[in-house]
């Protein structure tokens, strides 16, 4: 018997009906549809605009959908993971309110907060969790409402960012196929560089703080855009070389979706033809946690069983990473 492995076997996501487009912002703030194409491949984003609704709202969407195409029973899920950068509520963890709203009363459920490589890292989780024989159905979910933490006044980040939500079930496969391996990295040097301010324990929130507008995401944008091309394309060629892959053998780079030139860096360092690259950029922009499933969802109907995958994530923190993973269905 082959070593058990943890595999993603249903996908769903969820991304808001409003669309804001490069055209809408240039009437919003100093920028034109040709420099945010030109520096980002950003097209447009979709933006979860009804009050009263967060993140938990579109994670849901994800798992209903995921549940709905799969037919999996939301009792036997084990454990629900939501990958996010923007929960509903501090303390209060999002991913027990979206479990239980979708069902899953036998499952316990956590967040868990990477900024960009949330999903990333939840994919590790699940999949260790799967491997120890103790639980068989892990439902992982990425999702933010970036919307929620944007200053619209502030060009650098308004037109970077969307809202969005994917959901992926780990479940056990014995066949050798699911998460092969991978290689997570961080460094503290980059908490100066994409951040917000104020609302945590350091600086609490007062009159002053929003006044500030220190509860909106900062971006040093050179500085995090010079981290992510070279580590996202390191830890993908890492990957490859340790795994003895060559770009025959790589189905498709599934790279987080925060800028075209980063993406274009990653596939060109691992010699990878942009026709194995999945990319959505120009549709959601940048979802932070919900990049990677929203990837899978719209590529769904062109994997088939035994593919390999590449991942490679860069998020605030600096956290990164890649993971190998071989895909378990034809969809």
């Amino acid at each position: 018997m082959s070593k058990l492995k943890a595999a993603i076997t249903a996908v769903g996501a969820y991304v808001p009906d409003f669309i804001l487009t490069n055209k809408m912002l240039e009437e919003m703030v100093d920028t034109n549809d040709e420099w945010i194409t030109t520096r980002t491949g950003i097209k447009q984003r979709h933006i979860l605009k009804e009050e009263g609704k967060g993140t938990s709202f579109m994670a849901i969407k994800a798992a209903q959908e995921l549940l709905q195409k799969s037919g999996a029973d939301p009792k036997e899920i084990d454990m629900v993971i939501v990958a996010t950068a923007t929960p509903d509520l501090p303390v209060a963890a999002t991913a027990a309110y979206v479990a239980s709203e979708i069902g899953a009363v036998n499952a316990f459920a956590y967040d868990l907060q990477a900024a960009c490589s949330s999903f990333l890292y939840g994919m590790s989780t699940a999949s260790s969790y799967i491997e120890s024989g103790r639980y068989k159905k892990i439902l992982l979910i990425g999702a933010d409402k970036m919307s929620s933490i944007l200053d619209y006044t502030d060009r650098t980040t308004c037109i970077i960012f969307g809202d969005g939500a994917g959901a992926v079930l780990f479940e056990p496969n014995e066949e050798g196929l699911g998460l092969q391996d991978e290689y997570l990295r961080s460094d503290g040097i980059g908490r100066e560089f994409l951040k917000i301010d104020a609302g945590g324990s350091v600086l609490p929130a007062s009159l002053d703080t929003v006044k500030n507008k220190q509860h909106f995401v900062f971006q040093d944008g050179r500085t995090v855009f010079k981290y992510a091309v070279s580590n996202m394309a390191d830890v993908a060629e890492r990957m490859m070389d340790r795994n003895n892959l060559t770009k025959e053998d790589v189905q498709w780079l599934v790279p987080h979706q925060a800028n075209m030139r980063i993406i274009q860096a990653t596939a060109n360092r691992v010699e990878l033809d942009s026709s194995k690259v999945m990319i959505n950029i120009q549709k959601y922009g940048n979802t932070t946690s919900a990049t990677l499933p929203l990837l899978l969802s719209d590529y769904e109907t062109q994997l088939k069983k035994g593919d390999n995958l590449i991942f490679a994530a860069f998020g605030g923190g600096f956290t990164w990473g890649s993971i190998y993973l071989k895909w378990a269905y034809n969809s």
